[in-house]
């Protein structure tokens, strides 16, 4: 079976993928009467689970919405110690290193993983595990906030597959690892 681990993710142009208060208001900056969901739901047709941080698993479960995903979601925390009732069966917490992680969501059948927030995508790539990355940027600069990457021990190179414009005004690139 084929690994693949793949973040699907939006910036600003500056490289945040939050506001400065953690918001996300800023991604509904260009109307979007058509509700184009910009290549989600496609990309989300290919992946078997997701893999996200604490942080952005609260930030989901602070939507004023039912719970958005249909698949399995391993939540990565050192601090939380359960995952809420409500969510159980849905989510599921894991810990450890991201290889035995990995190890762990591949023996349960798992290969195709969408991965989720910020530290967990920076984390991802200082271990070189990121295959593929397709980042959606938004023409807005926030001037602060939670940046996308952070610092890097190494280089890691990235050849760009495909690239689209939504909206006028909103460009899409899709990027695979070089081998």
């Amino acid at each position: 079976m084929t690994k693949k681990n793949s973040v699907f993710i939006a910036s600003s142009i500056d490289g945040y993928i939050a506001d400065k208060n953690g918001g996300l208001d800023w991604l509904h900056a260009i109307p979007n009467p058509e509700r184009d969901d910009m290549g989600y739901l496609a990309f989300n047709k290919d992946i078997d689970a997701l893999v996200m941080g604490r942080s952005t698993f609260e930030t989901v479960l602070a939507f004023d919405m039912d719970w958005p995903y249909t698949k399995p979601v391993f939540v990565l925390s050192h601090s939380l110690k359960e995952i809420p009732e409500a969510y159980q069966g849905k989510a599921f917490l894991v810990k450890g290193t991201l290889t035995e992680i990995l190890e762990h969501i591949h023996k349960q059948g798992y290969y195709k993983l969408y991965i989720d927030g910020g530290i967990t995508i920076s984390n991802f790539l200082k271990e070189d595990l990121i295959h593929e990355m397709i980042i959606t940027t938004i023409p807005i600069v926030l001037g602060g906030g939670f940046r996308l990457f952070s610092e890097f021990p190494d280089r890691l190179e990235f050849e760009l597959v495909s690239s689209k414009t939504f909206l006028g005004q909103i460009t899409q690139n899709h990027y695979k690892r070089k081998s």
